[in-house]
């Protein structure tokens, strides 16, 4: 009886938002399928527009504020594009770990690497998302810091070869084998780890059209 409660009152709230938004049109910059399948669990008619950005940041930048900035990035490519009541949405995701950001691995090697690094340790998972439309752009972060136990070889060596997680930021997804049994610890959104904090992004589309 609780459960069924619970899930009708997200449906509500999701139709209460898709309501909302009803004269407006969602645009996603994005070809993650994690993204875009939080955008369906939401309840949002969304369609997907794509442009090829090189994500490349100044050197002095350093944590949310890359993520920032390659978001901020991916909306320029847009400009001067947008129709009135179109909302485009981008984001970035940075894996912040000793004061350096890990990007996607290249290759299998780089991808162990970063695992090796992050073994044993607590790491920022900082996800940005820029909202633009024709009269101007809004941009939120939010950041969840992560605990790594201390990984094996084998376990590493296991996760790269089996998952090839060379699309993810710090070469790794939460939602995946090593996930379940390496992250000792969360503090704040797990949806954020996966690349889209939905609370975050539920909020602001909220306030931006009310």
């Amino acid at each position: 009886m609780v459960i069924g409660m619970k899930i009708l009152m997200q449906k509500t709230l999701d139709q209460m938002l898709k309501e909302t938004l009803k004269n407006h049109r969602l645009i996603l910059a994005s070809g993650s399928p994690r993204r875009q399948q939080f955008f369906k669990e939401l309840g949002l008619d969304f369609e997907i527009r794509l442009k090829e950005t090189e994500e490349v940041y100044p050197d002095n930048l350093k944590g949310g504020a890359i993520s920032d900035f390659l978001a901020e990035l991916k909306a320029a490519a847009f400009d001067g594009t947008l129709e009135n009541k179109e909302i485009l949405i981008t984001s970035d995701t940075v894996v912040w770990h000793n004061h350096a950001s890990l990007a996607k691995a290249v290759d299998h090697e780089e991808a162990y690497a970063m695992l090796r690094t992050l073994s044993g340790d607590w790491h920022e998972v900082i996800t940005s998302i820029c909202f633009a439309t024709n009269r101007g752009k809004t941009t939120v972060r939010d950041t969840t810091k992560v605990k790594f136990k201390v990984l094996s070889e084998v376990e590493i060596r296991f996760y790269v070869d089996t998952y090839q997680p060379f699309d993810k930021a710090g070469a790794y997804g939460i939602q995946e084998w090593l996930g379940h049994i390496a992250i000792e610890e969360v503090q704040g959104s797990y949806t954020n780890v996966m690349g889209l904090p939905t609370h975050l992004l539920y909020k602001t589309l909220t306030a931006m059209v009310n």
